[in-house]
């Protein structure tokens, strides 16, 4: 029992912070836009968009994306498991960087990379205060560990 509790209090243990949700809102809104995007914009920024980068099996790595980057949004909105949700979207952060951002530092220079990725950087630094934060106040995480 003790077990449960200690691993309850690791995974869904948050501060009493109440600004935290402004961060949630921000990447949880993010990332579930995003992830629709990636359904209703085929070429753009679904199977398209994996396709140019070199994906093999790009419907299947667009829409696999799609929907982690949408149930994890809604937990991280809902502050439900945030630390566990957090994990696939720093991974998604983390390929995206490699596949579509470290390769503009050849192909267009170090300017354009640091443009490109402001906005990525910007998120991922907010999801790793996620992960080491939890949700804080307002969130589901906070009513189960009470």
């Amino acid at each position: 029992m003790k077990t449960v509790s200690s691993f309850k209090r690791k995974i869904l243990g948050t501060g009493n912070d109440s600004k935290t949700i402004i961060i949630r809102i921000i990447v949880g809104l993010i990332f579930i836009s995003e992830g629709f995007l990636k359904y209703k914009q085929i070429q753009w920024l679904g199977p398209g968009r994996f396709t140019e980068l070199g994906f093999t099996n790009p419907f299947f790595w667009a829409y696999f994306t799609g929907a982690i980057e949408i149930v994890c949004g809604m937990l991280v909105l809902l502050g439900l498991f945030t630390r566990v949700a957090s994990v696939p979207l720093l991974i998604i952060m983390l390929i995206a960087l490699v596949t579509t951002k470290l390769p503009l530092i050849d192909t267009r220079g170090i300017w354009i990379f640091l443009h490109e990725y402001t906005t990525d950087f910007a998120l991922t630094l907010l999801l790793i205060l996620l992960f080491i934060r939890g949700s804080d106040r307002w969130s589901v995480d906070r009513m189960i560990t009470r």
